[in-house]
C-alpha cells in the first residue's frame, strides 16, 4: 500500500473548506486567543499545533462565522478613576414591545454602562454602571437613569469587590474540547 507520506497533522490540515462544526484545533483557538489576543499568528500557531497557513485561515473563519466578535484591550477601572461598579436594576413602567425597544436604544448610548441584560423575576433590564465615586453615581442615577424613557423605578447594589470579572468563556461543553492540542 503506497502511503502520501503526510503526517496526520499535514492531513488536517489540509481539510478545507472548514466544516460547520468547530473542532479541537478551533476550540484550542478561542481558548488561547482568549487567554491572549495580542497572539502573533505564528504564536498561537504553535500552541495549537498547527502550521501559521491554515491557523490564520481558521482564525479568519472564526471571526467571519461570528464565533469571534471582537478584539479588545481589558483596562483596570481603578486605574483609570472608575471606583464604583453599580448593579442596577431598572423597573419599566410598561412591559411592551414597543416600550422596550425605546428603553434598550436609550441605554445602548449610555457609555457608562458597560453591559446590560433583560432579565426574568422583578424588575426589566439589570445594569452594570460605571462611576468615579458614590456622588458621581448618584447624580448619574437622578440625571440620567430616572429619566430614561419607560423607567418607573431603580434599584441599585454596588460592589464592595470583584472576586472574578472578565473572565474566558467556558469551553469545555463544546464537541472536541476534551481531545488535548499542545
Amino acid at each position: 500500500m503506497a502511503t502520501s507520506g503526510k503526517t496526520p497533522e499535514a492531513t488536517a490540515e489540509a481539510i478545507e473548506p472548514h466544516g460547520a462544526q468547530l473542532d479541537r484545533y478551533d476550540i484550542a483557538i478561542l481558548r488561547a486567543l482568549q487567554q491572549d489576543a495580542r497572539l502573533s499568528n505564528a504564536e498561537l500557531a504553535s500552541r495549537i499545533g498547527l502550521s501559521a497557513a491554515p491557523t490564520w485561515r481558521r482564525v479568519r473563519w472564526l471571526e467571519e462565522q461570528g464565533f469571534i466578535i471582537g478584539y479588545r484591550a481589558e483596562i483596570d477601572r481603578r486605574k483609570i478613576g472608575l471606583g464604583v461598579l453599580a448593579f442596577v436594576r431598572i423597573d419599566a413602567d410598561r412591559n411592551n414591545a414597543a416600550a422596550t425597544r425605546v428603553l434598550e436604544e436609550a441605554i445602548r448610548r449610555i457609555p457608562e454602562v458597560i453591559a446590560c441584560h433583560y432579565i426574568s423575576g422583578s424588575g426589566t433590564f439589570e445594569l452594570q454602571v460605571m462611576a468615579t465615586d458614590l456622588d458621581a453615581f448618584s447624580r448619574f442615577a437622578l440625571d440620567v437613569l430616572l429619566n430614561l424613557p419607560h423607567v418607573k423605578d431603580i434599584h441599585t447594589s454596588f460592589s464592595l469587590g470583584e472576586v472574578k470579572s472578565g473572565g474566558a468563556l467556558p469551553l469545555g461543553h463544546l464537541r472536541g474540547a476534551a481531545e488535548v492540542v499542545r
